[in-house]
């Protein structure tokens, strides 16, 4: 499938301080010479801010890293997880439409998307506010149909369920991800019949994250969690730190 880049583009793009601070972090993971190996972590921080892949976004990184601009457009261009056209302002919807999900009930989800979003997979909804995709399969076929929105997956959903999602992430609300029935995890629907009792917590992991981050659809700025380097640490034996390294060295390949 061809991909190209969106006819309207902003006039620039830059990432914000603290998202700058994370950048240049992911940067010093890896040895002089090869930082263009952080360019997916990168595009996907860029796309964080913004919402969507901008050619301003893909330059600027390419300049961080010192590389060709059409080495960055190749991997942009290349990875379906990079959106290279806008997206709604609240929320960019994933829905699962493989097997599990297809057989449980994707197809009144997309519906939901059709009704209430727009007819065509990316077209942006009336108010701005949203767009929609169908996407392969996610991973979380024991919790099917399920929905991808920001970084969370919202499982276990009827059409109501998942028109109700909507309305409140339209009316500014942030909806608790995970199992629309209930579910701890990915127990049996019956429920458990096994280690009953054993969960330590009232959410799992990936949605007791979420309720103590709060909101998790809001674009990325950087301040959100603390930003964590232990790679940067020094050495046992007084070996400098990768962030020693002079990154005044790498010419951008854009401005050689």
């Amino acid at each position: 499938m061809l991909r190209r880049l969106h006819p309207e583009q902003p006039d620039s793009f830059e990432f914000t301080p603290e998202n700058r601070k994370w950048a240049e972090a992911q940067i010093t993971k890896y040895p002089e010479g090869r930082q263009a190996s952080a360019i997916i972590a990168l595009l996907w921080r860029a796309q964080e801010q913004e919402g969507w892949l901008t050619r301003p976004a893909i330059e600027y990184v390419a300049d961080m890293l010192g590389m060709a601009y059409i080495r960055a457009l190749e991997v942009a261009t290349f990875y379906f997880m990079f959106q290279l056209q806008p997206t709604g302002s609240v929320a960019h919807v994933q829905i699962c439409g493989t097997t599990s999900c297809m057989i449980c009930g994707a197809e009144d989800l997309i519906g939901v998307c059709q009704d209430k979003i727009a007819p065509n997979p990316f077209q942006l909804s009336e108010d701005g506010k949203f767009t929609w995709e169908e996407v392969e399969c996610l991973g979380a076929c024991a919790n099917a149909p399920m929905a991808q929105i920001g970084k969370d997956y919202y499982e276990d959903l009827t059409a109501e369920s998942f028109a109700q999602i909507l309305e409140d992430l339209a009316a500014g609300k942030v909806p608790q991800p995970g199992s629309a029935q209930g579910r701890f995890s990915s127990e049996p629907a019956g429920g458990l019949t096994s280690l009953d009792g054993d969960h330590v917590s009232d959410h799992n992991a990936s949605v007791d994250l979420a309720v103590r981050i709060g909101d998790t659809v809001k674009r990325i700025d950087g301040t959100e969690v603390p930003l964590l380097a232990p790679w940067n640490k020094p050495d046992h034996d007084g070996a400098r730190p990768p962030e020693a390294v002079d990154r005044s060295r790498l010419v951008p390949a854009n401005k050689a």
